[in-house]
């Protein structure tokens, strides 16, 4: 029995971190997990030890080192390979679920379409580092650039977070594109969070043309 693969999408502030949560609760009690598999949620950048480190250089560099647009983008293929194969793929062997916040599409939506790196060479590092992954079914938090802005008005930015509203504003179409492009779960996540958990419930009920007894 394999296992299954669901991602989480969406710019900063789109409500990822509180729905990852609420599928936590959700999801082994909708009728759509076998009753013997285990839910394991993780992100990315981080959801390895490796991860770890590699994530505080992306999003937390020391001192005035900033990663390159290409370093940035190899050190987050080398993050998604270690996930994949030391998380991701045992877990989806093992007949088990899998939610993790984040996955390639993101690389594609900032790297590609945010630092405007080669969209061809950055599907090819995907193809390696993945070693054929793909989710079942990926949800996208679609949420205005300026939401985000104005969610994260009060916290402190990362690196990335950091950009700006044109940045954040090429991300947001690219994630768009790719949304259409791999039919991914459109969520609008400018709702109350119940609501975006409502409609992600829904969603995914529909995608697994799951049925309810009666």
């Amino acid at each position: 029995m394999i296992g299954r693969l669901l991602v989480l999408e969406g710019i900063d502030g789109c409500g990822k971190s509180t729905q990852l949560k609420h599928l936590e609760k959700w999801l082994p009690n909708s009728g759509l997990m076998p009753k013997d598999a285990k839910l394991h949620l993780t992100r990315e950048p981080g959801g390895t030890d490796l991860g770890l480190a590699l994530r505080q250089l992306l999003l937390h560099p020391p001192g005035e080192v900033s990663p390159e647009p290409l370093s940035e983008l190899l050190l987050y293929a080398a993050d998604r390979a270690q996930h994949v194969s030391q998380v991701i793929l045992p877990a989806l062997n093992n007949g088990d679920w899998v939610v993790s916040d984040r996955f390639s599409g993101s690389t594609l939506a900032y790297q590609g379409y945010g630092r405007r790196l080669d969209l061809e060479v950055i599907k090819d590092l995907e193809k390696i580092a993945t070693a054929g992954v793909v989710p079942d079914f990926t949800i996208w938090l679609d949420l205005p650039a300026s939401r985000s802005l104005a969610r994260r008005d009060s916290l402190p930015n990362d690196r990335i977070e950091a950009e700006g509203l044109n940045f954040l504003e090429r991300v947001s179409d690219g994630f768009s594109v790719i949304a259409k492009s791999r039919n991914w779960l459109k969520i609008k996540a400018d709702q109350s969070p119940r609501e975006v958990s409502t409609s992600i419930e829904n969603e995914l009920l529909k995608a697994f043309n799951f049925r309810a007894p009666l």
